[in-house]
């Protein structure tokens, strides 16, 4: 049996914000710093699935379903379910504060980039999230 390998990829401000009226706080900032972590998760989810929630999924430009699998989950989908649709492939997790409370026992690896943002926000990282547990699928 392949094991579905789980990570999530994040982006962070400096006191955990990641979300602020359901986009990132910092989206539209042309900075070097900004630019080079969307650069950076767009290199490191292609030609692997990204699972999300609706409205993390309607946010996606159409271009980034060329090169990667994108999945819509949804609150009465089963984390397990989902997971083993994909037995030996990455798996990344994208999403709000929901979907990582939910997967967080699976995700074996987080990539945490942390961003020069020190402004308003209505979503932050959980340190929970870390110990969530790591299980195989």
């Amino acid at each position: 049996m392949k094991v579905t390998d789980v990570r999530a990829v994040i982006a962070i401000g400096r006191r955990g914000q990641f979300g602020l009226h359901g986009r990132l706080p910092w989206e539209g900032n042309r900075s070097r710093e900004f630019v080079a972590d969307v650069e950076r998760f767009f290199e490191l989810t292609r030609g692997n699935v990204i699972v999300m929630g609706r409205r993390t999924f309607a946010s996606v430009p159409d271009f980034a379903f060329r090169d990667r699998d994108i999945v819509e989950i949804h609150s009465a989908d089963r984390p397990e379910d989902v997971l083993a649709r994909f037995p030996g492939r990455t798996v990344f997790i994208g999403g709000g504060p929901p979907v990582y409370a939910a997967y967080a026992p699976f995700i074996r690896h987080w990539d945490i980039n942390r961003l020069p943002y020190d402004g308003e926000a209505d979503r932050w990282f959980d340190p929970a999230w870390l110990v969530g547990g790591g299980q195989s699928v």
